[in-house]
């Protein structure tokens, strides 16, 4: 991102920015937690050459992203476009080709949120109890059609889905912002637990390490939170946690908790 405004320092754009570069990270996490479930030869053989080829087509793109902002000029973007799209528009004009690629980006964000409704529901369903054993959430968003989809789970993930989208009036910006805490959170409390488990193991190595991403996630939080909005983010997802270990502490403190999100993809396969 580049700063065309003399009256700002540079280095604000570099803090507003940090958030967006840090959210590659959420593309990092899905494969990592993915090949967690491999076993230890794919996981050496298939996980490392994966997450390296990862690292690379995401920097690549983001490297390549950067020059052509600064080659073109492009610096912050307005409120009803993105820094992509300014690029593109710059790069092709207004014609037909601009008009493709913003086609092309609709139909990438459909099939991200096609995703997400597709693990969704399978994470309400996972941890939801029978009428014979109370589990974490109610029984009846583990009910499933002959084609194993937990209905009742997809209706209230489409039912919060479009109040999160009514509430932000439509705009994705507002919601990444919003999304970004709720990812981080989840983030750094991970890390600090990884960190204390690799003192526990005493592995120092790997405890600094997991205590410098710790610190920069916990930057990230920080540089999202100081935006005022996102705080209710923060706020929503303390709540959300709250209820469920109310609930789990009702339901007899059921083990095999961490199995949920294996229980989930299992589900939706």
């Amino acid at each position: 991102m580049t700063n065309t405004d003399p009256g700002r320092p540079a280095m604000l754009a570099v803090v507003l920015a940090f958030p967006v570069a840090m959210a590659l990270a959420t593309g990092v996490e899905a494969p990592s937690t993915a090949i967690a479930q491999l076993g230890d030869t794919d996981r050496r053989r298939f996980g490392r050459g994966t997450l390296a080829l990862l690292v690379v087509i995401v920097g690549g793109l983001t490297l390549a992203l950067t020059t052509l902002s600064v080659h073109l000029r492009i610096g912050i973007p307005g409120a009803d476009s993105t820094q992509i799209a300014d690029i593109a528009h710059a790069a092709t004009g207004p014609g037909w080709l601009y008009g493709a690629f913003q086609l092309t980006s609709s139909l990438l964000l459909l099939a991200a949120a096609s995703s997400s409704f597709q693990a969704g529901p399978g994470l309400l369903k996972a941890p939801a109890g029978t009428p014979k054993a109370p589990g974490v959430l109610p029984s009846y968003l583990g009910r499933r059609n002959k084609h194993h989809t937990p209905y009742w789970s997809v209706v209230v993930y489409l039912a919060a889905a479009a109040l999160i989208i009514v509430a932000a009036a439509g705009q994705e910006q507002e919601l990444v912002l919003f999304y970004a805490v709720a990812v981080f959170v989840s983030f750094l409390v991970g890390l600090l637990a990884m960190t204390s488990f690799a003192r526990t193991e005493q592995k120092t190595a790997l405890a600094w390490c997991n205590a410098l991403a710790a610190t920069a996630v916990a930057f990230t939080l920080a540089v999202n939170l100081l935006r005022g909005w996102p705080v209710l983010s923060l706020v929503g997802t303390l709540l959300i946690a709250g209820g469920l270990y109310a609930r789990w502490v009702r339901a007899g403190r059921p083990t095999g908790i961490e199995d949920v999100e294996s229980r989930a993809e299992a589900s939706t396969s």
